[in-house]
């Protein structure tokens, strides 16, 4: 006999779990209680939110379920954050909530929520165990949920008096991935759609990608000469400096990428979505009828016509369908393979920073540094924010797993997502880049960062605004500005306050000592950059978007 909690530990035991994510609470002290004598490492959070940002970064680099354990009430709807961004993201997760005891529900009980119903839209699968003797399958079931098919969170309601109740039940099995994989038919016509396509256009997108992957989307791409974009904030899944690489296909894409979607005769997407953001409102392929032939290749087949009705649906994993293909030879002399050349030059011309800008800090140097001096095993991580441009678009991503940055487009997920990437791969640069803003959100993990000794680097961007609302505000109503001013502490001392390294930048050529006297102080470390908020773009001043120049 063993209770809940023991229960819960073995579970998750048996399914490979390795470390959690949490902030305690007394509903579930009958796991933590079991935690302590297992070799599973838990990592106590600051914020709900942020412990569930730190589960999905961990599910977005290891294709492994991110585990977090949260109280109920308050700590649930403070975690909801970290759910969305996994579901918009197609990210595994598994969100434990420790839940009120069965006698008091239905009752507005003391931080009662029904999350059933409360997650019922964000998440995949939302479970109540009422009975302890059913945890193993519950459990098991939650691991396979999150990872087959559209990865995506899920949510298990743990009741109080289940968790300290003794019950007997089986050994807990390591869940099964369900893998998909394309038939022989459906690459036959895609072999016949290629040769016959002028105008061919790849685009990367999703997750259930892997490194190998990764590198035979690279064969595919050479011995096809295809041109490859990569999804919004899905940079990692292509070699920006490969030859075949076109840009990526998000906010604010390269023109000439855009035309060339637009353009092409056949889109060939795999793995993504290719929901608002990355589709430019549903302008680079039309919904629900693409101009150009659709070849869609997702693991879900649910997602296959939702919002697209391709010519030819494969029903795949990412990483099975390119195994499959790499094994298709394609034509010595593509027509299109001038076009390929011509859309990477472009993409090379459109990722190198402008060198100067208003006020005395210029991003594009300071992007331009960064470029020669990190490894390319360095993992990037964003939350939110006009300061994400910079890093999206001049940054040339050369590996799989070295990029976390949420395409729901949700502030406060930098550092967080940066504490777990560190924790995870501690023998790698992990570099956090935030707004003022954005940082405050959930910059109180910072004291995570510093409890256990995790020397990432986080770059504040401090513009003293909420920028992306500033820059739509001044250009639907110039002038009239309300509630994105911001005040904002001095972001060094705070950094110092917490145990960390602090480093201001007031001017370009501060950059470079000040993240070199960060990356060698062994400790946390934040950099300051006091940037003009008339930088509000690479390109265009905060005033000549109000002026509409």
């Amino acid at each position: 006999m063993k209770t809940g909690g023991q229960l819960i530990v073995d579970a998750l035991e048996a399914n490979g779990t390795d470390r959690i994510y949490c902030v305690p609470g007394e509903s579930y002290l009958a796991v933590l209680d079991a935690l302590h004598d297992s070799p599973i490492r838990t990592i106590v959070c600051r914020q709900e939110g942020g412990a569930a940002m730190m589960a999905d970064c961990h599910g977005r680099l290891t294709g492994k379920p991110g585990i977090c354990f949260v109280t109920r009430g308050p700590g649930a709807t403070n975690a909801s954050a970290g759910i969305h961004i996994a579901m918009q993201d197609s990210v595994p997760v598994i969100l434990f909530i420790g839940q009120v005891a069965s006698h008091a529900k239905q009752r507005e009980a003391f931080q009662e929520v029904d999350y059933v119903r409360f997650f019922g839209e964000i998440a995949k699968w939302v479970v109540e165990i009422d009975d302890a003797s059913r945890i193993p399958e519950f459990v098991t079931r939650a691991f396979a949920v999150a990872t087959s098919g559209r990865p995506g969170p899920v949510v298990v309601s743990l009741p109080e008096d289940m968790l300290t109740s003794l019950a007997e039940a089986p050994a807990a099995q390591h869940y099964t991935r369900v893998e998909t994989s394309p038939g022989e038919a459906e690459l036959d016509r895609l072999e016949a759609l290629l040769n016959a396509a002028k105008r061919p256009v790849a685009i990367l997108g999703g997750t259930r990608w892997d490194a190998n992957a990764v590198q035979e989307m690279q064969r595919i791409a050479e011995a096809w000469s295809l041109p490859v974009g990569c999804s919004f904030r899905r940079q990692m899944l292509f070699d920006h400096l490969h030859p075949n690489y076109a840009g990526d296909v998000g906010i604010g894409i390269n023109p000439k990428l855009a035309t060339a979607i637009k353009n092409a005769d056949l889109v060939l997407l795999i793995g993504g979505r290719m929901g608002e953001m990355p589709s430019s409102d549903y302008t680079l392929l039309k919904s629900p009828y693409p101009d150009q032939t659709l070849v869609h290749v997702h693991a879900d087949a649910g997602e296959l016509g939702r919002v697209y009705r391709p010519t030819l649906a494969i029903n795949a994993s990412p990483s099975a369908f390119v195994r499959s293909f790499a094994r298709r030879k394609g034509p010595a002399a593509p027509n299109w393979a001038d076009e390929t050349r011509r859309l990477h030059a472009a993409y090379l011309d459109w990722s190198t920073p402008p060198e100067t800008g208003p006020g005395p800090v210029q991003m594009g140097p300071i992007m331009n540094y960064l470029e020669t001096v990190l490894p390319d095993d360095a993992i990037l991580t964003n939350g939110a924010g006009n300061y994400a441009t910079w890093v999206h678009r001049f940054h040339r991503s050369r590996r799989f797993a070295t990029q976390a940055a949420p395409t729901s487009g949700s502030m406060g997920y930098g550092t967080p997502a940066a504490v777990a990437a560190k924790e995870l791969f501690p023998d790698r640069d992990v570099i956090a880049f935030a707004g003022d803003g954005c940082f405050l959100m959930n910059g109180q993990e910072f004291a995570t960062a510093v409890q256990y000794n995790l020397p990432i680097v986080v770059i504040v961007v401090n513009n003293g605004i909420y920028g992306t609302i500033r820059m739509h505000q001044e250009r639907e109503y110039p002038g009239r500005v309300v509630a994105t001013d911001l005040k904002n502490p001095d972001f060094a001392a705070l950094a110092r306050a917490y145990g960390g390294h602090g480093e201001t930048v007031d001017k370009t050529a501060d950059f470079a000592p000040a993240f070199e006297r960060a990356r060698a102080s062994g400790k946390p470390s934040i950099v300051e950059i006091k940037l003009d908020p008339e930088a509000i773009t690479p390109t265009r001043t905060m005033t000549q978007i109000r002026d509409k120049t």
